[in-house]
């Protein structure tokens, strides 16, 4: 079902009584009825809209899960069944001057039965039987319940959490009290991946289950790491003479070890330079990603009156 503004279909606002949203009704209901409109299938449409509308708007209940949820979210959990369900077509025909009994159990199973999957042939007006609610048994429909809705909580992660797999204790709000829960992270989860937890969202309606929460991850940004999938990328810069010479430098893990790590020579700028299996686990699977060393070549800005001299000996050289 596709998502309407019934606010907007009735045209009032979002604040208005139950008198203003009924005598909105009422003149759109008289201006779009049936019986003034034969055959006007522009009309029928209208007046199916604006009464779908006023059955939601005019039940405190449901029109509070439909604020609550908004247009995308309450269409997503109610059928036109659930809708219509306690509408009561025979009251609201006789206070608008249409009659009700068997006229309004007729124009509901005419008008109705198509969006109702059938439902209307059902229908009875309370004048000659149970109504709608009792033949669908209430608006919690034969002890099913609405299922309460689910929520999402955004968890920041560093890439040293990342890799340790840790448990976290995250504080939420539920219904104006605090409620705390242990998540166990996966080593190796990466930004955007959603942690289900069962049962710990809101509440559910007239005995329906709870919701779920949804852990969200976002990985903030490291100050030395750059991931790229399970791999870590490092920036570290060395001397002319170290790159043609060879030399060894000291470099950092995201395990907290400092490793030594041989620079051959002739390395050139822009170099990578990988240390196997030191990067982050691999998100439910076995074994690690590798880490990898970029080489920067620095070159001075200034020199030394030696220092040229040796570099213009190099050039010579053929260097």
């Amino acid at each position: 079902m596709a998502a309407k503004d019934y606010y907007k279909i009735l045209g009032v606002s979002k604040s208005a009584s139950p008198e203003e949203i009924k005598k909105a009704y009422r003149k759109l209901a008289l201006k779009y009825h049936p019986d003034r409109h034969e055959g006007d299938k522009a009309a029928e449409e209208r007046f199916k809209e604006i009464s779908e509308a006023y059955a939601v708007l005019s039940n405190p209940e449901k029109r509070k899960q439909y604020d609550s949820f908004g247009a995308e979210g309450f269409h997503s959990r109610f059928s036109q069944e659930d809708i219509f369900r306690g509408f009561d077509f025979g009251s609201i025909f006789r206070d608008f001057g249409f009659g009700g009994g068997g006229r309004a159990e007729s124009l509901f199973s005419q008008i109705f039965r198509g969006a109702m999957g059938g439902a209307g042939t059902h229908y009875q007006s309370r004048a000659g039987g149970p109504g709608f609610e009792g033949a669908f048994g209430g608006f919690q429909g034969r002890g099913r319940g609405i299922r309460g809705q689910d929520l999402v909580y955004e968890l920041p992660l560093t890439l040293e959490e990342v890799a340790g797999a840790p448990q976290k204790l995250i504080t939420y709000h539920l219904d104006g009290k605090q409620e705390q829960v242990s998540v166990k992270i996966p080593a190796g989860i990466s930004s955007g991946k959603k942690l289900r937890l069962p049962g710990k969202g809101q509440p559910g309606f007239q005995g329906g289950p709870p919701g779920d929460l949804y852990v969200q991850i976002r990985v903030v940004a490291h100050p030395v790491f750059e991931r790229q999938g399970d791999d870590l990328y490092m920036t570290r810069e060395i001397k002319f003479s170290e790159a043609a010479l060879g030399t060894t430098i000291q470099v950092p893990t995201i395990d907290g070890k400092t490793l030594q790590l041989k620079v051959p020579p002739g390395t050139q700028n822009n170099a990578k330079l990988r240390m196997k299996s030191y990067g982050l686990p691999r998100f439910g699977g076995n074994g690690r990603g590798d880490a990898y060393v970029r080489i920067k070549v620095a070159v001075p800005r200034k020199l030394t009156k030696k220092q040229k001299a040796l570099i213009r000996e190099l050039a010579e050289a053929g260097l």
